[in-house]
Protein backbone atom coordinates (compact mmCIF):
# COMPACT_ATOMS: atom_id res chain seq x y z
CA UNK A 1 0.00 0.00 0.00
CA UNK A 2 1.22 3.88 -0.81
CA UNK A 3 2.33 5.64 2.07
CA UNK A 4 -0.75 7.89 2.97
CA UNK A 5 -0.92 11.68 4.04
CA UNK A 6 -1.88 11.80 7.22
CA UNK A 7 -5.91 13.16 8.63
CA UNK A 8 -6.48 15.78 10.46
CA UNK A 9 -9.98 15.81 12.12
CA UNK A 10 -11.38 18.30 15.13
CA UNK A 11 -13.69 16.63 17.37
CA UNK A 12 -15.92 18.14 20.56
CA UNK A 13 -15.25 16.94 23.73
CA UNK A 14 -17.01 18.22 27.33
CA UNK A 15 -14.27 17.86 29.24
CA UNK A 16 -10.74 18.39 28.11
CA UNK A 17 -9.05 16.24 31.48
CA UNK A 18 -11.08 13.10 30.94
CA UNK A 19 -10.12 13.27 26.83
CA UNK A 20 -6.47 13.47 28.08
CA UNK A 21 -7.20 10.49 29.86
CA UNK A 22 -9.10 8.40 27.20
CA UNK A 23 -6.89 10.00 24.27
CA UNK A 24 -3.74 10.21 25.84
CA UNK A 25 -3.61 7.24 28.41
CA UNK A 26 -5.96 4.59 27.32
CA UNK A 27 -5.53 5.05 23.42
CA UNK A 28 -1.96 5.88 24.06
CA UNK A 29 -2.04 8.78 21.65
CA UNK A 30 0.80 11.75 22.45
CA UNK A 31 -0.27 14.66 22.92
CA UNK A 32 1.10 17.82 21.10
CA UNK A 33 0.00 21.26 21.95
CA UNK A 34 -2.94 22.60 23.84
CA UNK A 35 -4.67 25.15 25.09
CA UNK A 36 -7.41 25.72 27.07
CA UNK A 37 -10.02 25.06 25.15
CA UNK A 38 -8.40 22.14 23.28
CA UNK A 39 -5.74 19.20 22.64
CA UNK A 40 -3.95 18.13 19.80
CA UNK A 41 -3.21 14.25 19.71
CA UNK A 42 -1.00 11.90 17.49
CA UNK A 43 -3.02 8.84 16.54
CA UNK A 44 -1.24 6.57 14.49
CA UNK A 45 0.54 9.75 12.95
CA UNK A 46 -2.77 11.49 12.28
CA UNK A 47 -3.74 15.12 13.67
CA UNK A 48 -6.87 14.47 15.98
CA UNK A 49 -7.61 17.58 17.91
CA UNK A 50 -10.11 17.73 21.06
CA UNK A 51 -12.26 21.12 20.96
CA UNK A 52 -13.98 21.76 24.20
CA UNK A 53 -17.53 22.56 23.61
CA UNK A 54 -20.24 23.27 26.54
CA UNK A 55 -23.07 21.65 24.63
CA UNK A 56 -23.70 18.11 25.35
CA UNK A 57 -23.02 15.66 22.21
CA UNK A 58 -25.98 13.47 21.52
CA UNK A 59 -24.87 9.55 20.56
CA UNK A 60 -24.41 8.68 16.98
CA UNK A 61 -27.61 7.44 14.80
CA UNK A 62 -27.11 3.60 14.11
CA UNK A 63 -26.64 1.86 10.90
CA UNK A 64 -26.88 -1.66 10.11
CA UNK A 65 -23.75 -3.56 8.94
CA UNK A 66 -23.23 -7.30 9.02
CA UNK A 67 -25.44 -7.92 11.60
CA UNK A 68 -24.49 -5.10 14.11
CA UNK A 69 -25.41 -1.42 14.39
CA UNK A 70 -23.19 0.56 13.43
CA UNK A 71 -22.56 4.01 15.09
CA UNK A 72 -22.55 6.84 12.44
CA UNK A 73 -20.62 9.24 12.34
CA UNK A 74 -17.32 7.96 13.61
CA UNK A 75 -13.67 7.66 12.96
CA UNK A 76 -10.51 5.56 13.73
CA UNK A 77 -7.52 4.07 12.12
CA UNK A 78 -6.93 0.91 10.52
CA UNK A 79 -4.17 -1.01 12.28
CA UNK A 80 -1.82 -3.60 11.26
CA UNK A 81 -3.33 -7.25 12.66
CA UNK A 82 -1.18 -7.50 15.53
CA UNK A 83 -1.24 -3.59 16.54
CA UNK A 84 -5.70 -3.85 16.20
CA UNK A 85 -5.31 -7.36 18.86
CA UNK A 86 -2.53 -5.12 21.21
CA UNK A 87 -5.38 -1.98 21.42
CA UNK A 88 -8.08 -4.68 21.65
CA UNK A 89 -6.59 -6.04 24.67
CA UNK A 90 -5.31 -3.10 26.10
CA UNK A 91 -9.12 -1.09 25.75
CA UNK A 92 -10.64 -4.37 27.63
CA UNK A 93 -8.19 -4.10 30.79
CA UNK A 94 -9.18 -0.44 30.89
CA UNK A 95 -12.53 -1.86 31.09
CA UNK A 96 -13.89 -0.24 28.06
CA UNK A 97 -17.94 -0.49 27.51
CA UNK A 98 -17.50 -1.65 23.36
CA UNK A 99 -20.74 -0.29 21.02
CA UNK A 100 -19.16 -3.69 18.81
CA UNK A 101 -17.20 -6.33 20.66
CA UNK A 102 -13.82 -6.90 18.85
CA UNK A 103 -14.84 -9.61 15.96
CA UNK A 104 -14.51 -10.21 12.05
CA UNK A 105 -16.63 -9.00 10.25
CA UNK A 106 -17.02 -10.62 6.60
CA UNK A 107 -15.24 -13.50 7.51
CA UNK A 108 -14.67 -14.91 4.33
CA UNK A 109 -15.64 -12.77 1.67
CA UNK A 110 -13.81 -10.36 0.52
CA UNK A 111 -12.89 -7.17 2.33
CA UNK A 112 -12.73 -9.41 5.51
CA UNK A 113 -11.99 -7.40 8.29
CA UNK A 114 -11.08 -7.29 12.18
CA UNK A 115 -13.26 -4.59 13.89
CA UNK A 116 -14.65 -2.70 17.18
CA UNK A 117 -16.58 0.36 18.17
CA UNK A 118 -16.56 2.19 21.13
CA UNK A 119 -17.49 5.64 22.54
CA UNK A 120 -14.83 8.56 23.90
CA UNK A 121 -15.87 9.83 27.57
CA UNK A 122 -17.35 12.40 25.37
CA UNK A 123 -19.55 10.22 23.60
CA UNK A 124 -17.54 10.42 19.93
CA UNK A 125 -18.04 7.63 18.49
CA UNK A 126 -14.53 5.49 17.54
CA UNK A 127 -13.49 2.32 14.82
CA UNK A 128 -10.64 0.57 14.58
CA UNK A 129 -10.02 -2.00 12.44
CA UNK A 130 -7.53 -3.66 10.98
CA UNK A 131 -7.32 -6.51 7.27
CA UNK A 132 -5.59 -9.78 6.98
CA UNK A 133 -4.69 -8.07 3.22
CA UNK A 134 -4.21 -5.16 3.04
CA UNK A 135 -5.13 -5.13 -0.33
CA UNK A 136 -8.63 -5.47 0.73
CA UNK A 137 -8.82 -2.31 2.41
CA UNK A 138 -11.32 -1.10 -0.51
CA UNK A 139 -12.65 -4.32 -1.59
CA UNK A 140 -15.74 -4.90 -3.58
Amino acid sequence: MADLAPFHIAFPVDDLDAARRFYGGVLGCPEGRSDADWIDFNLYGHQIVAHRVDTPRARPAHNPVDGHAVPVPHFGVVLPPAEWQALAERLKAAGTAFVIEPHTRFAGQPGEQSTMFFHDPAGNALEFKAFADPGQLFAR
